[in-house]
């Protein structure tokens, strides 16, 4: 098992002191199988009038930032630790029926995993659908992991990875048609590829921890794919780095689309050019979790985020 500790400043400057409407925050780590917040700090500058924590439809943790006077500066820090093991997908997890694409999801799960399986994306000319069905291989089947595993890989080496400051999602034909994109257009790629073969799959957002040589430290804010294969569960795919399984990965947010992942979002009252700009840093550092077991063996205990308060 891996520590994480995530520290993650969000700033907006302001030419004139404005307003704030409500900020939603989606910053802090699921409870997931495979990894465990174990402790949270937030702190917001100016200090919220009133912040509440609660849980959206896909069980994300959201913070809800309500505000009083006005400011030419806002910027959210949170600090966190999580507690994250390594999971991956294996033939052998793999349910009998579903070793091999294509097949049918159970009839129990298949309400539930529906509304992940329907596409959103216009293709008319069956674009997208074509070139998922290119990883198929021309045989009549092929072993489910190497399906996944393949496109994985091939968005990794045949598009270029961009980063783009831009708001919003590229649409998948787009993406497809340039050949490049940001994490967060390359994982709606191969969502909707992966729904236009008929599989479940859902939007990621969180951080990567990036491993340079020399220093364990390094990070950013990330997006990517989660399939959902019978046996092993909601499995991670990264399209834009190769990576599968959920190595370096840290999950803030599932949703079935990106808008209901966005990391942090709200509304300012002011002039229309008293904004300038926002700067997002992000450090992610990793140590061994025996580093941090206390001398009785047991883990350090989670404190509910709900019940910590905001620091002045």
């Amino acid at each position: 098992m891996t520590i994480y500790t995530v520290r993650h400043i969000t700033t907006y400057h302001y030419k004139e002191p404005v307003g704030f409407g409500e900020h939603r925050m989606m910053l802090a780590p699921r409870e997931d199988p495979d990894q465990r917040l174990l402790d949270l700090n937030l702190e917001i500058a100016p200090q919220p009038s009133d912040l509440r924590w609660s849980r959206d439809v896909y069980d994300n943790r959201m913070a809800v930032a309500h505000f009083s006077g006005r400011a030419a500066l806002l910027r959210v820090e949170s600090v966190m630790r999580v507690d994250h093991s390594l999971t991956d997908i294996a033939d052998a997890n793999i349910e009998d029926s579903a070793r091999s694409y294509p097949f049918a999801y159970a009839a129990d799960d298949l309400p539930h995993l529906i509304n992940f399986i329907e596409r959103d994306c216009a293709d008319p000319d069956h674009k997208v659908k074509t070139w998922a069905q290119s990883f198929l291989r021309g045989g009549a089947s092929i072993n489910t992991r190497a399906l996944l595993v393949d496109m994985t890989h091939g968005i990794h080496k045949g598009f270029t990875y961009k980063r783009r400051h831009e708001k919003g999602i590229q649409d998948p034909l787009e993406t497809l048609n340039l050949g490049s994109g940001s994490c967060r257009d390359l994982a709606v790629l191969m969502i909707d590829a992966v729904r236009s073969l008929g599989l479940a799959a859902r939007f990621v957002s969180g951080y990567l921890h990036v491993r340079h040589v020399g220093d364990a430290r390094g990070g950013n804010t990330h997006a990517w794919v989660q399939a959902y294969v019978p046996g092993c569960g909601w499995i991670d795919f990264d399209p834009s780095s190769g990576v599968v399984g959920n190595r370096g990965l840290i999950r803030a947010a599932v949703a079935r689309d990106p808008r209901q992942a966005i990391p942090l979002q709200g509304v300012w009252i002011g002039a229309g050019g008293d904004s300038l700009g926002m700067k997002v840093e992000v450090r992610v550092s990793a140590a061994d979790a025996g580093l941090d077991v206390k001398e009785d063996g047991r883990q350090p205990l989670l404190m509910p985020p709900s019940r910590r308060p905001v620091p002045a």
